[in-house]
């Protein structure tokens, strides 16, 4: 029975195809759009996984909506966070957008970062060039390399050759010389201006001049404490909230979700793959059950029951089913390999090939029940006719 089905199937070599490019296609839509939207809601987050140290808790003003959203703090919220008890030390974190002005003249916004002079807690994770320590260095700063062809990119040189920032440049920030001793690699980020990292004390120097400095505390619990204990004490003895990192990722993931059309947008994209895979399968495989009816009816004739002709069609539907996924989702991987050096956010969670089995898994249903409902009303007596 099972390589009847097969047979059948495989009869009308286009609507064979057609089938399984249906199934691809709509699996390739839902897959990709599923994997960008997971890529953008990841990056959102970016700028907290990108701060290193070995602190578990960012304190910061009770308002704060997410990571970009830089609310200062006064002067003495360092010293009221490290009174609280059990927290083992706390450092300052800085983080002000200020005019940066390239070699070139060319004028941009950048996110300064600075960061304990002390420990240097807080610096970027991933270096390639110079040592987190040269920003110990007077005027030092540290740039993002992966912003050197894009905001940061200078206008070629008179005889048209390309160039670069590197070490040992000067650029102005907030009309203050900065030298560039080294250099950073970046996470993808949600957010588009470029970090440039330097110590607190001359952050302070850099920005303008305003009665709170400080934007977020970082602080480390003694070992052994209740996290969630700490976090309430800071709230109730100091008014600021303390958050940790997964949570200070998920308060902006949340932000951006509700107040932004992304979310909107690729559930839209999502269910129009849906919908054109539930059209285009139907359609085809109802077309392909009309064409074959004869066969079915001659089964019936030959005594075929109800369930057998079931399992002709639960076969036709698998066969096509599975090799449409699987080409779809091969073509979504490839196309988020191919994309890997761009800007572009996609990133394949480990849930969302499943659910995409699941939602071509309805579509194969709903089609395969179309079919099977002619299939089953079908009259034997047709063959003899």
């Amino acid at each position: 029975m099972y390589l009847i089905a097969i047979k059948m199937l495989m009869g009308d070599r286009l609507k064979y195809f057609s089938l399984i490019f249906g199934i691809a296609f709509a699996t390739l839509l839902i897959a990709q759009q599923a994997s960008i939207f997971s890529g953008l809601t990841y990056n959102t987050g970016s700028s907290v996984r990108d701060t290193v140290g070995p602190h578990n808790l960012w304190v910061m003003d009770a308002e704060v909506q997410l990571s970009e959203d830089n609310k200062p703090l006064p002067d003495t919220a360092l010293d009221r966070v490290r009174s609280v008890e059990g927290v083992e030390w706390a450092v300052p974190l800085l983080r002000m957008r200020l005019n940066c002005r390239l070699p070139d003249g060319k004028t941009i916004t950048c996110l300064l970062i600075g960061i304990d002079d002390a420990t240097l807690i807080g610096g970027p994770a991933s270096i390639v060039g110079g040592n987190l320590a040269d920003l110990r260095i007077d005027q030092a700063i540290m740039i993002d390399k992966n912003e050197l062809n894009r905001t940061m990119a200078m206008k070629p040189k008179a005889d048209g050759t390309p160039r670069e920032l590197k070490i040992g440049d000067t650029i102005e920030i907030n009309d203050n010389q900065a030298v560039i001793t080294g250099m950073f690699a970046s996470n993808r980020r949600f957010f588009w201006e470029p970090p440039v990292y330097t110590t607190y004390q001359r952050a302070l120097a850099y920005a303008p001049k305003t009665r709170k400095m400080m934007t977020y505390v970082l602080a480390k619990t003694k070992p052994g404490e209740d996290i969630a204990a700490i976090q309430e004490r800071i709230k109730k003895t100091t008014g600021f909230k303390a958050l940790t990192n997964d949570q200070f990722i998920a308060l902006t993931k949340d932000y951006v979700l509700t107040n932004t059309g992304i979310l909107i947008n690729f559930s839209i994209s999502m269910a129009l793959g849906f919908i054109i895979g539930i059209l285009v399968c139907g359609q085809i495989l109802y077309n392909f059950t009309l064409d074959n009816i004869r066969y079915f009816a001659t089964l019936k004739a030959l005594g075929a029951t109800n369930w057998m002709l079931f399992r002709v069609v639960a076969t036709q539907v698998a066969v096509v089913g599975s090799i449409g996924y699987s080409i779809g989702l091969g073509l979504a991987a490839f196309f988020g390999w191919s994309m890997r050096g761009t800007r572009l956010a996609f990133y394949m969670t480990p849930d969302i090939p499943l659910k995409a089995a699941m939602a071509i898994g309805i579509i194969c249903l709903f089609a395969g029940f179309l079919s099977l409902l002619k299939v089953w009303r079908q009259e034997p007596g047709i063959v003899f006719k």
